[in-house]
């Protein structure tokens, strides 16, 4: 006769449970650790900012150029300069990566698919300095001066289309995978209607993934404020002075390459008293920046988000 189950039965052995509470602790450990390098990451960044702020003469935080080894911290010289490169790689990642995207999604064969998908993959592991040699060697000479006369070597618009080359991948990437995970049942509804291809993609499946394609979009925005290569190496970005500019054919600097431009060099950063805090409170703006993005683009995808 069969033994009659208890609660101890089903509970298992004692050995399971002490397992289960050592991969609980050490999952809560890995939490925590992440949690606190996040924190410190933050609160370094905060304190090197928080002696600029303080000490700084705020009327050089307003002026013609980005000279922190001379006493020139003209804040929008950079930001200016982000936002061109942004606008210029998003208006080629954008289109392109979500073209892709749809592609890959709503018309190309499995056989296709098996080729295109690896090709996008390889295009993102081109490392950055690379395609900043690229921008500067290729793209500036053969696209900027020759639609440009005049345009010197060393300009935005040449970075600009350098990461947006870099972010097309990142762009595809997200927008497939959101247009993926539209059900099939939308897709043969509309077909059972009559509809074409094109008016289901357009009319149908896009709108039902806007959330995840907003997401994409500003996913790729961050990275492309981010980019810190491609502007140090095409853009001029590499020079410790950079003038103010509203010209994407001029030379200039965005926040990421000035950081790296005024840290380089084996004597870390030399010069005026504040240069070195200087470039944790241009890091604290890109933060700020970027923290708000993604703040804006999450209430916008859940109030627009539709659940299947």
């Amino acid at each position: 006769m069969a033994e009659p189950i208890s609660l101890e039965t089903l509970s298992g052995s004692s050995r399971r449970h002490l397992n289960e509470s050592a991969v609980k602790a050490v999952m809560a450990v890995a939490a925590t650790v992440s949690l606190a390098i996040s924190a410190l990451i933050v609160f370094s960044l905060v304190r090197e900012a928080w002696v600029f702020i303080t000490e700084v003469e705020w009327s050089t935080v307003w002026g013609s150029s980005w000279a922190p080894r001379l006493g020139r911290y003209d804040l929008k010289t950079l930001v200016v300069g982000s936002l061109l490169v942004t606008i210029i790689a998003m208006a080629v990642s954008g289109p392109i990566g979500l073209g892709a995207a749809i592609y890959l999604s709503e018309y190309a064969s499995v056989r296709v698919r098996k080729v295109l998908k690896p090709t996008l993959e390889i295009l993102a592991g081109i490392p950055s300095v690379v395609l900043g040699f690229f921008a500067l060697q290729w793209i500036s000479p053969n696209v900027i001066q020759r639609l440009f006369d005049g345009t010197s070597q060393f300009n935005l618009a040449a970075a600009g289309l350098g990461v947006g080359i870099l972010t097309i991948p990142l762009m595809s990437s997200i927008a497939e995978d959101a247009l993926k995970a539209v059900p099939n049942s939308l897709r043969e509804a509309s077909a059972g209607l009559g509809a074409r291809k094109v008016t289901t993609t357009i009319q149908v499946i896009l709108p039902a993934a806007v959330s995840g394609l907003v997401a994409a979009f500003i996913v790729t925005v961050s990275r492309a404020i981010g980019e810190t290569m491609v502007v140090f190496i095409a853009a001029g970005g590499g020079g410790n002075n950079a003038q103010f500019t509203l010209s994407p054919l001029d030379s200039g600097s965005t926040m990421t390459a000035a950081m790296a431009a005024q840290a380089s060099g084996t004597d870390s950063v030399v010069g005026e008293a504040l240069t070195f805090q200087s470039l944790f409170f241009v890091g604290l703006v890109l933060f700020v920046i970027t923290l708000s993005l993604n703040i804006v683009a999450d209430r916008f995808v859940r109030r627009v988000r539709t659940r299947y």
